[in-house]
């Protein structure tokens, strides 16, 4: 990780045709939109395939299911064995200006949205499980920046009964959660997981990230909540979970999914084949600040204007 741009593009330049098997599927229309999800098959597929339904990132302003960047990461995960779900969703922050603790409600919005959107796509893969191969129980979700904020918020919203998370069955519970980037948006205070415990969760994060709060920020009992406050939470309750804090970094780790595949596949080896209840947390701290590419140390006012 310690030149991660520089490896990123190197990791990009490598890359050749993505060969495995992908189609495409409609799985909802929400206000007059279509939402799509692209899924990629890997040549041997059994029971115990993790399927892993990924939330692109973007800032709830942009992005895309099928960038030259994600198609290049999903063959890396397709060539370990993985399924690959990558959906759409709404995005609702597009126009959005001022964002901060005192204009709260069009992130609410924003987040809600995709993370409604991120159900629809569950519930769909739920539905046609038998054709698409997938295991239920082998379900995870994993995204970066906005996408990591989705993926939370959707384990985080079927642990509580938000939003529409009605619609999945009752039985069905996340294998897991992997963030890049990610936070909790709360306005009931800290995070509780009131229903049922979390999915066990990996957490990347750069500690001086600004755009995706990594300690968290509240105003009253509204709040951001990133991996730094989450894992506190965890570590009261005992959740497992698994952590990586970048030293110095900002918003870039959002970009380091690429660059940690094997951490991956040791956090489905150990928490969700061998559902040990494990609490990793490390530090990278050897890292060049040269390396930071200019959005390294956005705020929300950068985007927001």
């Amino acid at each position: 990780m310690k030149r991660i741009i520089l490896l990123l593009a190197i990791f990009l330049a490598g890359m050749t045709a993505f060969g495995q098997d992908m189609k495409t599927y409609q799985y909802a229309e929400r206000d007059t939109l279509q939402l799509y999800l692209d899924f990629y098959t890997p040549e041997h597929v059994n029971d115990s395939t993790i399927c892993l339904v990924y939330v692109f990132g973007g800032g709830f302003i942009g992005g895309h299911r099928d960038g030259k960047w994600e198609k290049a990461y999903f063959k890396q995960l397709v060539d370990k064995g993985f399924m690959v779900a990558s959906i759409d969703y709404r995005l609702g922050l597009i126009g959005a200006k001022n964002i901060g603790v005192l204009n709260t409600d069009p992130v609410e919005k924003a987040v809600y949205m995709a993370t409604e959107d991120a159900i629809s796509a569950l519930h769909y893969l739920l539905e046609h499980a038998k054709d698409l191969k997938v295991n239920k129980d082998y379900i995870v979700m994993i995204g970066s920046s906005a996408g990591a904020i989705t993926a939370l918020q959707v384990d985080y919203a079927m642990c509580n009964g938000f939003l529409n998370s009605d619609i999945l069955p009752e039985d069905f519970r996340l294998a897991g959660v992997v963030s890049y980037a990610g936070a909790i948006f709360s306005h009931e205070g800290k995070v509780q997981y009131r229903n049922r415990e979390p999915a066990p969760t990996m957490m990347f994060h750069g500690t001086m990230d600004n755009l995706v709060s990594y300690k968290g920020i509240s105003f009253f009992n509204i709040g951001f909540y990133g991996t730094d406050a989450l894992v506190k939470r965890f570590e009261k309750y005992d959740y497992p979970y698994f952590a990586r804090r970048f030293e110095g970094y900002g918003h870039s780790v959002a970009a380091g999914g690429p660059l940690t595949v094997d951490d991956l596949v040791w956090f489905c080896r150990h928490y969700i084949y061998g559902k040990e209840k494990l609490q990793v947390d490390g530090t990278y701290t050897n890292l060049d600040p040269a390396t930071m590419p200019p959005y390294d140390f956005y705020s929300p006012k950068d985007l927001y204007k």
